[in-house]
């Protein structure tokens, strides 16, 4: 595991669009269907926003028809913490970024197989990063 990354709260105001500090670091959350990365589907890496941290890959992305980016699951086990959440009078579980700690958004059991979840991720919490054009070229002609 990399090393937790700690800021001051200036320090993320500094870095982060106002909407981002209030989705990552006050637990908010985006209105539904806003996100441009929604309706991502290019290959890719979805990382976090406030530390860059590579989340989740585009191939792990579905359509949930919630409004959010879905996802089956995170790019590793690691990469992600949860935590009980009972605000607004609800049970759901927080899914958070495992090095910083941003507000991603939550999990729930009502998503797709193989493992039967839904991280339900708010797009502003998320930095997109495209597969790089060519790259598995590269990687298969490195092999042979």
């Amino acid at each position: 595991m990399k090393k937790p990354i700690q800021k001051s709260e200036a320090e993320w105001r500094a870095q982060l669009t106002p909407e981002q500090y209030r989705i990552t670091r006050e637990h908010g959350t985006e209105r539904a269907g806003i996100s441009p990365l929604y309706h991502e589907k290019r290959e890719g890496v979805f990382a976090c926003v406030c530390c860059g941290e590579p989340l989740f890959l585009s191939g792990a992305k579905f359509e949930s028809g919630s409004g959010w980016p879905s996802f089956h699951q995170p790019v590793e086990g690691e990469a992600v913490s949860q935590h009980e959440d009972s605000s607004f009078m609800m049970h759901r579980t927080e899914v958070c970024c495992a090095r910083c700690e941003a507000h991603l958004g939550h999990v729930f059991p009502d998503g797709p197989q193989p493992t039967g979840l839904r991280y339900c991720i708010n797009g502003a919490a998320l930095d997109f990063k495209p597969a790089q054009a060519g790259a598995e070229c590269h990687k298969e002609e490195a092999g042979s």
